[in-house]
Order: structure tokens, then C-alpha cells, then sequence
């Protein structure tokens, strides 16, 4: 069964975070919201290995790596995002695999190295939403004015 891949980014956000009520978000905030949430899991991981606990460790960890690979990688399209989607995928197998040697090894500067990579790409979208966003009402004056 095919599911879109921003029909697959908000089922793992709603599966990993049933807090945050994404019907009606759009598929660029559905990827924001997978992002927020990632980064937040890499943070209570990196703080629950620093206090010693080993099952919030675990259970942030699983978290983020579901965030990634079924929000994230789930949501490439290589088809239209050709170099690009094929980069983000690269990148997005090996946060996973430095994930999982954090979750083994109990490594923080793994969880770190992690939350270091995805913070730009996370940035990055956010500056294409306010980006688009700013251009929309430019683009709907002239229909408007009509």
C-alpha cells in the first residue's frame, strides 16, 4: 500500500508524541513538528544518559530514531528531490546508526554529534516555511486586486 510521505510523517509524529494535535497542519509544519520533536528527544536522551538512566535513555532514543527514520527519511521523495533527497537520506542512516551506538554504548557525545547535524537542517526548514509564507501574500495580491 503506497501512503504519502507527509501522510507517513504525521502518522509517526502521531504515534511518537499523541500530545500535539497535527490534523490540519500542513505538510511543511507536519515536518516542523517532527523535527521539534526529534530535537526534544535528543535532548531528554543526551540528559537521561547524563543522570544515569538507562530506560529514559532508551525510550528518547527509540523515539528519535522513529522520528527519523518514519517522519524524516519516511517523508524523502527522490524522485523530486533527487541529489538532495539522496544526501538527506545519507544523512538522516547515519544519525540512526550513531543512535544506535548511543543506545549500546551509552554514548552522549553520539546523542550530541546527532543533535549538532540535525540542527541546521532543522533550521534550514524553518527559514523555507517563513521564506514561503512571506512570499504567499505577495502572490495573492494581483488575485485579489482582479
Amino acid at each position: 500500500m503506497y501512503i504519502a510521505p507527509y501522510a507517513r510523517a504525521a502518522n509517526a509524529y502521531r504515534k511518537v508524541s499523541v500530545e500535539t494535535n497535527v490534523d490540519g497542519a500542513s505538510p511543511h509544519q507536519l515536518i516542523g513538528l517532527v523535527f521539534g520533536g526529534l530535537r526534544h528527544s535528543l535532548a531528554q536522551a543526551e540528559a537521561a544518559l547524563h543522570r544515569g538512566d538507562i530506560v529514559a535513555k532508551g525510550t528518547q532514543l527509540g523515539r528519535a530514531i522513529r522520528f527519523i527514520d518514519e517522519g524524516l527519511k519516511g517523508g524523502l521523495d527522490s524522485a523530486q528531490g533527487g541529489e538532495l533527497a539522496e544526501r538527506l537520506g545519507a544523512l538522516y542512516d547515519y544519525c540512526v546508526s550513531r543512535l544506535t551506538v548511543a543506545n549500546l554504548r551509552n554514548d552522549a557525545e553520539a546523542v550530541a554529534e546527532v543533535a549538532a547535524l540535525i540542527a541546521p537542517v532543522a533550521q534550514a526548514w524553518q527559514e523555507i516555511g517563513q521564506t514561503a509564507a512571506a512570499k504567499a501574500p505577495a502572490a495573492a495580491a494581483p488575485l485579489l486586486a482582479a
